[in-house]
């Protein structure tokens, strides 16, 4: 830590942007992201000759402000990044008052790593191909970066590779029409991307995505009273939250003890069914991990047997019902639905819910034949009635 906080000394000699800026200069440039009706990040940009300068309030699970400094070499390759964390406010533009968190810096063929990781610092070097950007989750100036590259190239497709912790993934940029683009995350889908004449992003939709992040490029915003508020808002124990905790629900009757275990996206003012979860897809029913449901006594779905034990559950919703589905396979990510371990597909009702729910619920509750499995989200519940 003493050199990281030695390399903030230093960088504030190099940079002279450390001093504040307008919210409101050419040079200046501000991204906010939204998920649904909530602002989960906003960003503002800064760039001078071979430099920019990115401060960074992220909202989730608790508000961290982070500010980047990076140095571009004479062909517009990362040459350096200095990222610093703060604890009440940014000082202006630059990390001057921060702690320096990590640091990438070229030395001959290699980039060089340096983070703080939970047991200290971890170093790390990787072969340089002068494409490199870092990867920060939930932030997205480094991609405005790479669409300025994609627009440069005469390719319809390029390979960036963005470095998250001390490896290389691989983001995937495809030309689809004038100004607009796709760009494939390794493991999250696809997100949609506008930009303007000169390259600039000026729109991400990640819609498809495991996020589901919308993404706006403006001119103007009241960065630092904005990071006022939302700091206060965060010490009155109100931060945004977890986009998708973790939720349990347990319950024992007929004899049996049910359990299930999903993460928990919120509505956020968003259209839910038939919006952010298609119809006629397979949905993997929850956030993150995929959804568990377990027995302890053998259960009986439209004549099929569910024998106790653990399973996951996926679903594909419809306007007028749909389909649950139980699959075999246990401890696996959401997206990692494998049909062939299907133990069975089984109709589920649809109907309207009296209260609106925010977080996506699964519970299993008593019925005077059984039981019933029951996904609750928005206003609607899908079900699936058992016995045993």
């Amino acid at each position: 830590m003493k050199k990281l906080l030695l390399a903030s000394a230093i960088l504030c000699l190099i940079f002279s942007a450390c001093g504040s800026g307008s919210d409101s200069s050419d040079d200046t440039y501000y991204y906010v992201t939204r998920l649904g009706n909530d602002t989960l990040a906003i960003e503002r940009v800064k760039t001078e000759g071979n430099q920019l300068i990115a401060d960074v309030v992220l909202r989730s699970p608790r508000i961290s402000l982070t500010s980047y400094q990076l140095e571009f070499d004479e062909s517009g390759h990362l040459a350096s990044m200095y990222a610093a964390t703060f604890k009440d406010k940014f000082s202006g533009y630059g990390i001057a008052q921060g702690i320096v968190s990590q640091i990438l810096k070229v030395e001959g063929d290699s980039l060089k790593i340096e983070y703080e990781g939970r047991n200290g610092t971890v170093s790390s070097s990787i072969l340089n191909d002068k494409n490199f950007l870092p990867f920060i989750d939930m932030v997205h100036w480094p991609y405005d970066i790479a669409f300025n590259w994609a627009h440069e190239s005469e390719a319809d497709s390029i390979h960036q590779y963005l470095i998250t912790g001390s490896r290389a993934s691989d983001f995937i940029i495809h030309n689809t029409a004038d100004n607009e683009y796709t760009l494939r995350h390794p493991s999250r889908g696809v997100m949609y991307v506008q930009t303007n004449s000169a390259g600039d992003m000026v729109w991400l939709d990640a819609k498809e995505t495991t996020r589901k992040l919308i993404v706006e490029r403006v001119k103007k915003l009241n960065f630092d009273e904005l990071t006022a508020k939302y700091i206060e808002i965060d010490k009155k124990g109100s931060p945004f939250g977890t986009l998708s905790p973790a939720e349990e629900n347990s319950t024992s009757f007929g004899g049996s003890d049910f359990k299930v275990t999903f993460g928990s996206p919120q509505k956020r003012g968003r259209s839910i069914f038939g919006g952010i979860v298609p119809y006629g897809e397979v949905w993997r029913t929850g956030a993150n991990t995929a959804s568990h449901f377990s027995t302890t006594k053998d259960i009986y779905i439209s004549g099929n047997k569910v024998p106790a034990g653990e399973y996951t559950l996926f679903s594909i919703p419809e306007e007028n019902g749909g389909t649950l589905i139980i699959n075999k396979q246990t401890g696996q990510n959401g997206q990692a639905y494998n049909q062939e371990r299907d133990l069975l597909r089984v109709p589920m009702m649809r109907e309207k819910n009296t209260e609106e729910v925010e977080g996506f619920t699964i519970q299993v509750v008593k019925t005077n034949s059984g039981g019933s499995i029951e996904l609750l989200w928005d206003k609607t519940i899908y079900y699936v009635d058992f016995n045993f």
